[in-house]
């Protein structure tokens, strides 16, 4: 099993999960994060200028099994992309297992 932490934007969120359920990963934990980017200077938008070294935006956070891994990292590349700074970060780790409280399962039926 391995968990996918994802970095977005917010306004690619309604996109993104949508895509995700197509693709049949059905259960996903998210909140909502501040970063600190790369780009320094400020940006000037309607005659009003504003700070970009806080960036608002959403954390994913998706536990799939193997064979599910490179089809939802390929999704999340293809939604949530915008070609701009700022898109977000994608980051995979594995996970030693999984349970489910209710049915006390574990591995791979714990997230199923």
């Amino acid at each position: 099993m391995k968990q996918i932490e994802a970095v977005i934007r917010k306004s690619k969120f309604d996109e993104v999960k949508k895509a995700l359920h197509e693709i049949e990963v059905n259960f996903f934990t998210y909140w909502d994060v501040t970063g600190v980017g790369n780009e320094k200077q400020g940006h000037v938008y309607r005659g009003i200028s504003y700070s970009t070294s806080d960036i608002q935006r959403r954390y994913l956070s998706i536990v799939v099994s193997d064979e599910f891994l490179e089809r939802t990292v390929n999704k999340l590349l293809e939604v949530a992309y915008t070609g701009n700074v700022g898109d977000g970060k994608i980051f995979v780790s594995e996970v030693i297992d999984a349970y489910r409280i209710r049915t006390k399962e574990s591995g791979q039926a714990g997230i199923n």
